[in-house]
């Protein structure tokens, strides 16, 4: 299960006793784990494994993690195969499961599974068994033994034949290419935005263009990424997990290759920006590590909004405090930002802005003191 930007493992024990037929789960599950409960026992059926009427029992440990996503289906199934005698437990134990099971038996894909391979490989498991289609995705890690399924059927023949060789996935295809749809070359004209941008790249300085609309501030911006060096290999590696975690990553080509580019938009809220929620989640910021933050329209922002970036720019990282626990996010970003010069733009093109002296300050005020200190161009 995922905690903040980890993955942390989790053991599943069936008990399975005589008494008043009943499934209960324990371990404190949020409500798509408790609902694992009703898709378990329908998928068994329909895989054709017909379950005696008994007090079954599962209990997911440690305790104190709360278990959320709909990851724990797969180890839930297999470990209920086992308490009743289908599978061998010992050939489980040394695998990492992770899964989405459907109530025709598939077993469906899920979120997190590069982060899961990386936990498998951190606690030296033999392999990790996955949802066929993102068997890719885990198999990014040379070294981690990946055993994709389509359903419970082919799952419990496999475990049957004592998981053979012949069952691991290799990906084959080259996916470490970076390739960018545009290029900052592109850019024509505007001498000193450009050497404005390639000194900001030199040193990931933060950088504020300031502008009537169609100057090119935008454009710039979205070109910025391409003059940046290629990120290594563990920075393609981490980027990828966090893209992974929030379910963003493109299975087509799987790694995050290129450095991102995130743009929120001007009515974004606090916990989308910076992370967090209910149940803790990477926000704008950690998607744009390594990357550029690009905001546009930058005194459209609301003031409270702006000042949540003070700590993440500074510490290159953010700390999301909640009753759950406290996590903490990567957030090393390179953040680029354009404003016009007053409310209509145009300003101080005197023939077109008709903007009042005291209008301009308010607009370029909303944008504090303490924001700005914080920006090097």
């Amino acid at each position: 299960v995922v905690c903040g930007f980890e993955s942390l493992p989790v053991k599943v024990e069936t008990d399975v006793s005589d008494g008043m037929p009943s499934f209960d789960m324990v371990g404190f599950l949020t409500s798509e784990v408790k609902e694992a409960r009703e898709r378990v026992r329908t998928a068994l059926k329909n895989a054709g494994f017909r379950l005696p009427a008994k007090k079954i029992t599962i209990n997911l440990t440690p305790a104190d993690v709360r278990k959320s996503g709909t990851g724990c289906d797969l180890p839930m199934a297999a470990s209920v195969l086992a308490a009743f005698g289908f599978l061998d437990e010992h050939i489980l134990s040394n695998y990492l499961l992770l899964g989405e099971v459907g109530l025709n038996s598939s077993i469906l894909p899920t979120k997190g599974v590069l982060s899961a391979a990386v936990l498998a490989q951190k606690e030296g498991m033999q392999g990790i068994v996955v949802p066929w289609e993102n068997a890719r995705e885990a198999a990014i890690l040379d070294t981690v033994k990946v055993i994709p399924v389509k359903n419970l059927k082919e799952f419990v023949q496999i475990c049957q034949q004592e998981l053979p060789e012949t069952c691991f996935y290799r990906e084959q295809q080259e996916i470490w290419k970076t390739e960018y749809d545009v290029d900052f070359s592109e850019l024509r004209g505007q001498p000193m935005l450009r050497r404005a941008c390639e000194i900001a790249v030199s040193g990931m300085h933060n950088l504020l263009m300031m502008g009537p609309p169609g100057s090119g501030k935008t454009m710039a911006a979205k070109r910025i990424p391409t003059i940046l060096p290629e990120l290594s290999r563990e920075e393609k590696l981490e980027l990828s997990q966090i893209y992974s975690l929030c379910g963003l990553l493109d299975q087509e080509r799987i790694i995050q290759n290129e450095r991102p580019f995130r743009s929120p938009h001007h009515t974004v809220t606090a916990q989308a920006l910076v992370g967090g929620g209910k149940q803790p989640h990477p926000g704008e910021i950690s998607l744009a590590h390594h990357g550029i933050l690009f905001l546009d329209e930058l005194a459209e922002f609301k003031p409270g909004i702006l000042d949540v970036l003070r700590e993440p720019l500074e510490e290159k990282k953010v700390h999301i405090s909640r009753v759950g626990g406290s996590f903490v996010y990567p957030a090393d970003f390179m953040l680029v930002a354009s404003t016009n010069p007053c409310p209509c733009g145009f300003y101080p093109n005197l023939d077109r802005c008709n903007c009042r002296p005291q209008a301009i300050k308010n607009y370029i005020s909303r944008i504090s003191q303490a924001f700005l200190n914080r920006i090097d161009l």
